[in-house]
């Protein structure tokens, strides 16, 4: 199979709060939306999220448990910095990890943990493990 391109979905009945959300904090683009549909678009055009509402029977709500959205940015100190002054709650303090990245993380609407990074040196001990 060649895949050209990968995306999530998330049902959810808060599309219109998820939208306005990407759109404020995270410059997202609107490619499509129809109300109960909406395609965000990250940056690139390889980076898209999507937001439904369940409008048919075999569509059941999507739990954010367990679900982590990561964002890679340049500066994460500054994006941290950003987000704080804009009201958004930190639910994973900033720090630097020994696999090789800094970030922290919040929630958007629905709960989904959105995890923000930069990359860093990795310590000596997880060198190994990237390929």
């Amino acid at each position: 199979m060649k895949t050209t391109s990968l995306s999530a979905a998330f049902t959810t009945d808060k599309v219109a709060e998820s939208r306005d959300f990407y759109l404020r904090h995270f410059g997202a683009k609107v490619t499509f939306d129809c109300g109960w549909y909406v395609n965000l678009e990250f940056g690139d055009q390889a980076s898209t999220l999507q937001f439904m509402a369940a409008t048919q029977p075999e569509h059941r709500l999507s739990s954010s448990a367990g679900l982590i959205y990561n964002f890679a940015v340049d500066d994460v100190d500054a994006e941290h910095r950003r987000l704080t002054s804009e009201g958004l709650a930190v639910i994973v303090p900033l720090e630097d990890h020994p696999w090789g990245d800094r970030g922290f993380a919040v929630q958007d609407p629905n709960g989904i943990t959105l995890y923000i990074y930069s990359e860093r040196e990795p310590a000596e001990e997880f060198r190994q493990y990237y390929r």
